[in-house]
């Protein structure tokens, strides 16, 4: 049983990765529900927090449907980080996490998320003080280095593992692949057979069908996998691996019923969460995603994404499970 302090979380468990804009609790839900054993939020700036700005605050909504939840946040100054940990403990998750491994521009630059891969003992010293200002396991999220010549993510790991994290999550890439190129998980492996390190390590990076998350758990050892672009319109992935990791067997893809249920579950906790205006529009995004590989769909999703009246979406979403119900979806 993998532990991130006392906290049991599975044998093999399937995390979902922390992405902007996209896992909040709507997404979590559907995730959650479909085989995720673990959440996290979208990452929240520390600064948002100390100042009490709206979008920060709102990332702290977590529900019990959705535990055991890790809420992550970043940023560059140690005291503001220290106090935001604070902040987010309040909210009552079973985890905080940190992020060490965004690659934006606008975080990395500013010596936040991984830019802080540059500066090693200042990632120790804020680690340090998180974990001493919270009560709940400190888990962190990171890549790899910040190019192939920064490397040094077994040191990375000894110096966490030293102030006290619980977890390690290590995305195969480096802050100047962004997310191109193929992530190398031979350093993860690195790190998880490192005789020095006890704590769970978890890859991240490419997991996008059950095949893939069985052999690379075989072949890297490691302790579970976060998911992130994969679920995106398909959180079905969880449930799959698990269910290939149980019995070698692949499950049969969801039909075009089960894409629009998950469509309307997911709209539904948008509109609850965010009111109908909000809600509806910031669906959007998750339309195509959805309803990707059905051949002739443009016309849908053009009624879908120009719709403002949330009855009027239910009722489009009535029309496509008629409409295509025979299609052959297009992997």
């Amino acid at each position: 049983m993998v532990k991130i302090g006392n906290l049991e979380i599975g044998e093999f468990p399937l995390l979902l990765a922390p992405m902007e804009d996209v896992s909040d609790p709507p997404f979590r839900a559907v995730c959650k529900e479909n085989g995720a054993d673990v959440m996290y939020t979208e990452f929240i700036s520390a600064e948002g927090l100390i100042r009490d700005a709206a979008k920060s605050v709102q990332k702290l909504d977590i529900y019990d449907y959705e535990r055991p939840i890790g809420i992550q946040i970043f940023g560059d100054k140690i005291a503001s980080m220290r106090e935001a940990a604070a902040i987010a403990e309040a909210a009552n998750p079973e985890i905080v996490d940190i992020n060490y491994g965004c690659p934006v521009k606008k975080v990395a630059c500013k010596g936040a998320g991984a830019g802080i891969l540059l500066d090693l003992p200042k990632m120790q010293n804020m680690t340090s003080e998180i974990v001493k200002a919270v009560g709940r396991p400190v888990t962190v999220k990171t890549r790899l280095g910040w190019d192939d010549d920064t490397i040094k993510i077994v040191e990375v790991a000894k110096r966490l593992q030293d102030v006290g994290i619980q977890a390690l999550t290590i995305h195969g890439r480096t802050r100047k692949q962004m997310y191109k190129g193929e992530a190398n998980w031979d350093f993860i492996a690195e790190v998880k057979n490192h005789p020095d390190i006890h704590i769970p390590i978890f890859g991240n990076g490419d997991i996008d069908s059950p095949e893939k998350a069985k052999l690379y758990k075989e072949k890297y050892g490691v302790d579970g996998i976060m998911i992130g672009r994969a679920a995106i319109g398909y959180p079905w992935i969880f449930n799959e691996i698990k269910h290939y990791l149980a019995t070698g067997k692949k499950l049969d893809p969801p039909s075009i019923d089960d894409r629009v249920e998950i469509t309307k579950k997911h709209l539904t906790f948008s509109l609850e969460w965010k009111g109908d205006r909000k809600g509806v529009f910031e669906m959007r995004r998750h339309y195509t995603n959805y309803f990707r590989g059905i051949p002739h769909f443009k016309p849908f999703r053009s009624r879908l994404v120009e719709c403002d009246d949330p009855k009027e979406i239910f009722n489009i979403l009535d029309e496509i499970s008629h409409e295509f119900s025979d299609s052959i979806i297009i992997s």
